[in-house]
């Protein structure tokens, strides 16, 4: 079972006070004051060193590096929340281009906006923020330890606690047992606002923005594309050399196999010659089987309904085949399409003990839409090694979705979507 999601859910919970959400509360607040104490301190001695030096210029130049230390700051805090926010503050920053050398790094890293708004958090913590905490979860701890401490030192003096005054260990021991419980309760929840209304002050400021997380998911998708992208690439190599390589060899091979047939006379030797010739064509039918799958020339040079047909023409049920495309669709998009298709028919052929299928594709909304549909069994279950998972990841690289409905009894329905152009 897992635990709230939050300070503020775990506010509203039964076991809140006998949970570990109000040390962590203690412990968050408390962290505040040193490391608000150090970032103030480091942020007006570097001012000071930049003022100095100001009128050797250098003093400015130093001014413009102050965004980094936001960059530090934020890592930190975010870091520093998970005390209080277990699945911690997403990073704002951006994933930076490949390649980049250390000095393009923190020039791209200065001129974020997120290392600005961090650099002002960074001001808030070591100006206001650590004095709050140690004004209430200090003053809150030194009272909850001392609480604990009054029968031991009510035995040496009389210790003082508000309008109480301590004199031996049996008044200690009742004021832990009456006071320490309504204190600790009170402070706990008292404590677990103040952290929760702090973290979600440095939420609010060291998190991405709307516009900064459609930016990583568009950066996301176009890495993942760019993957797409090389395996397709990798995939036309290896076709290439299949095709114009190995396969030219092999039907060299059994042309001159052919030829030792026709000027052997018959004997031993004729038939193993005969036995390696059909063996070199059987070699070269599935080599040119597997060229096919790797990379299918028809669907570079005819498109997406020409390859569907071939592919249904091979199989072993009747297949037929409605496509509706007003033209040709992105490379990537018709490689997928086309995959999802093979993929979906060569399971039915093995597993669905179907009769005939039917495959529709057409365009809705500007989505291209795919669907195979057979009369077999159902039961399918992508989990059990039917091969489309791993098309699903390169669907969701395309911003598109594979759906599959299977019932027992059948009918079995495979429905794609995806955009009819490569989405930024």
């Amino acid at each position: 079972m897992e635990g709230p999601e939050s300070a503020w859910a775990a506010l509203t919970t039964k076991r809140y006070l006998v949970s570990s959400w109000p040390w962590r509360a203690y412990a968050y607040l408390l962290s505040s004051i040193p490391l608000g104490i150090v970032t103030i301190a480091v942020l007006l001695v570097s001012v000071g060193i930049s003022a100095l030096l100001s009128p050797l210029v250098v003093g400015i130049l130093l001014l413009t590096l102050f965004p980094l230390y936001g960059v530090l700051i934020g890592s930190i805090e975010r870091g520093r929340a998970r005390l209080v926010l277990p699945r911690g503050i997403a990073s704002p920053h951006a994933k930076m281009p490949p390649n980049m050398t250390r000095r393009e790094r923190l020039k791209f890293r200065r001129r974020e906006q997120a290392s600005l708004r961090a650099l002002g958090y960074g001001v808030l913590l070591g100006t206001f923020v650590w004095l709050f905490s140690a004004a209430f979860a200090g003053l809150s701890a030194a009272t909850l330890v001392l609480t604990l401490l009054a029968p031991m030192i009510a035995t040496d003096d009389s210790m003082g606690m508000g309008p109480w005054i301590l004199d031996t260990t049996g008044e200690g021991f009742l004021f832990l047992f009456t006071f320490g419980p309504v204190f600790y309760v009170v402070s706990s929840y008292l404590l677990g606002v103040l952290a929760a209304v702090e973290a979600s002050l440095a939420k609010a400021l060291l998190g991405p923005r709307e516009e900064e997380l459609r930016r990583n998911v568009a950066e996301l998708r176009r890495s993942r594309l760019d993957l797409v992208d090389a395996f397709e690439t990798e995939r036309a190599r290896i076709e290439r050399h299949l095709h114009d390589g190995v396969q030219q060899r092999l039907v060299g091979l059994t042309m001159t196999l052919g030829l030792a047939e026709l000027d052997l006379p018959e004997g031993e030797s004729k038939r193993l010659v005969v036995k390696a010739h059909g063996e070199a064509e059987a070699a070269l039918a599935d080599l040119r089987e597997a060229v096919r799958g790797i990379h299918p020339r028809v669907l570079v040079d005819l498109g997406l309904e020409a390859a569907v047909r071939e592919v249904a023409d091979r199989m072993p049920m009747p297949v037929s085949v409605q496509v509706a495309l007003p033209e040709r669709l992105p490379p990537p998009i018709e490689a997928a399409a086309y995959f999802v298709v093979s993929e979906a028919l060569g399971n039915v052929a093995k597993h669905a003990s179907a009769t005939n299928c039917h495959v529709q594709a057409w365009i809705n909304r500007d989505r291209l839409v795919v669907t195979v549909t057979d009369d077999g069994q159902g039961g399918a279950d992508p989990a059990q090694g039917t091969g489309l998972t791993g098309l699903v990841t390169r669907l969701d690289a395309l911003g598109g979705t594979l759906d599959l409905s299977s019932p027992p009894g059948g009918p079995t329905r495979l429905r794609m979507e995806c955009p009819c152009r490569l989405v930024d």
